[in-house]
């Protein structure tokens, strides 16, 4: 079986600009940046570019988030943006005080042909910056979503920081865009299982932080630069990116540069891949499983039992970041409702061929759209008889239209509060995820019920 066997809707194909399943890349590599101590992030594009990733985290987040900008104009598209580019990092110094720096190209900078690694070179030797690390990054969202745009900044940051250092215990953990809450839910295994590490991007505290009562120009948290430094000395790295490409892998980077040995394994959700992860951490310490974990595993095996005979009317579209994709596919498959219709924005990723051997035993195969709009995800649904969706908020347009109830998870959450506390991952947050998936059915099912018994009724009676 090989990935050709996963149905592609037919038809002419179209051009992907009605209502988007993804968001540009530089607001991916925004969101990496924030995860690192200390740092802000300038966007070398319009105003515009800017406003629109400021608003778009602070909807999801529901925190600050400053973003600066060199404020190109037509001015600059004709003669280069260089000249504000340097004074958009001299007020960035001047009002934030950052020890990081990330330069996010946009579409605008790129099609220009900005050279973003000579301006930032240029500025560092005119002003001799030494205490201020400026990394710039290329976004431009042409070459991919949100998702590669954090890929892309994560490996940036780590191959700017990175140095031969001597060995060392603390592992390397590398995260995909995840909620707040999922990095945390991490974090609380790894401390269980009593495993020193370096997290990369950690913005639990940085974008979801508790009140503080003022303002913070740039809040606390985030990975330390020196530890990032130290990656290289590292016995191993643990990469939660099965479908990122190699190119923009930072697990890959560390691998083939520092021959720091690489572990890809899917993001812990649901219990094959929770117990994945909680095996790998347990042969690094040749410990036993804490009894807090194994509880857990015991009560989402529980909920599972409970669940699995409402979830088998399920027939659900799964949409967003390919790497929550796949994990919710293997999540709702394993419980009893494999998806109909699979979508996600991108379209570097590997998914294809992971979902494969997931789906070998599903008789009705499911739709794949990827590089994808919601206009093609609800007319995939529609025939597909998709009465669930799991994914962020653009799954709106199949409520809206389609009467299709939603299970949110994933970015951007916008039309809810509470996005970036979402808990998904591990034992507990499979568990909570099961129990929003499972309810959401049953909400339908009982909103419902009565309107479809008179309606068999009506046909039966020939009415």
């Amino acid at each position: 079986m090989d990935c050709s066997e996963l149905p592609k809707p037919a038809g002419k194909a179209r051009q992907v600009n009605e209502n988007q399943c993804q968001m540009c890349m530089p607001l991916g590599g925004v969101i990496a940046f924030k995860g690192i101590e200390n740092a802000m992030v300038i966007s070398h594009g319009s105003q515009g570019c800017s406003t629109y990733m400021r608003l778009a985290n602070v909807e999801h987040f529901n925190e600050p988030v400053d973003i600066a900008s060199s404020s190109l104009n037509e001015k600059q598209t004709i003669y280069g943006g260089e000249a504000n580019l340097k004074k958009a990092i001299d007020n960035v110094l001047r009002v934030y005080n950052p020890k990081v720096i990330g330069v996010l190209t946009t579409c605008l900078s790129e099609t220009m042909g900005e050279d973003l690694d000579r301006i930032v070179a240029t500025y560092i030797q005119e002003r001799q910056i030494e205490d201020v690390d400026i990394v710039p990054v290329p976004t431009p969202s042409y070459s991919g979503s949100h998702t590669e745009g954090f890929w892309a900044a994560t490996r940036g940051i780590i191959a700017h920081f990175a140095k031969p250092t001597e060995k060392h215990t603390r592992i390397n953990l590398i995260i995909p865009h995840i909620s707040p809450a999922d990095i945390r839910g991490i974090k609380r295994i790894l401390g269980l299982m009593d495993v020193e590490y370096t997290l990369v991007p950690d913005y639990s505290l940085t974008l979801d932080r508790p009140y503080g009562g003022r303002y913070q120009k740039i809040p606390p948290g985030g990975t330390k630069t020196e530890e990032i430094t130290r990656m290289p000395g590292a016995p191993l790295t643990i990469q939660f990116g099965l479908t990122c490409p190699d190119a923009l892998s930072p697990g890959r980077f560390l691998e083939e540069q520092f021959g720091v040995p690489l572990i890809n394994l899917p993001l812990p959700m649901g219990i094959e891949a929770t117990d994945q992860f909680v095996e790998t951490l347990q042969g690094l310490t040749s410990g036993t499983v804490p009894d807090q974990l194994t509880l857990e595993r015991g009560w989402l095996l529980d909920a599972m039992a409970d669940s699995h005979k409402y979830n088998a009317v399920g027939r659900p579209v799964i949409y967003g970041e390919p790497e929550i994709v796949y994990a919710l596919v293997r999540t709702v498959t394993a419980n009893g409702a494999p998806p109909v219709v699979i979508a996600s924005g991108t379209k570097n990723s590997k998914l294809a061929g992971l979902l494969v051997p997931v789906l070998a035993e599903v008789d009705d195969k499911p739709i794949l759209l990827e590089e994808t709009d919601f206009a093609a995800i609800e007319e995939a649904a529609a025939g597909a008889g998709v009465n669930v969706a799991v994914g962020h908020s653009g799954g709106k347009f199949l409520t809206e239209s389609r009467g299709i109830p939603v299970v949110r998870v994933g970015f951007p959450i916008h039309d809810r509060t509470g996005g970036q506390r979402i808990l998904s991952v591990g034992y507990a947050g499979t568990l909570a995820f099961l129990d929003r998936f499972t309810n959401t059915l049953l909400e339908a099912k009982y909103a419902s019920y009565r309107a479809q018994a008179k309606e068999k009724m009506m046909i039966r009676e020939g009415c």
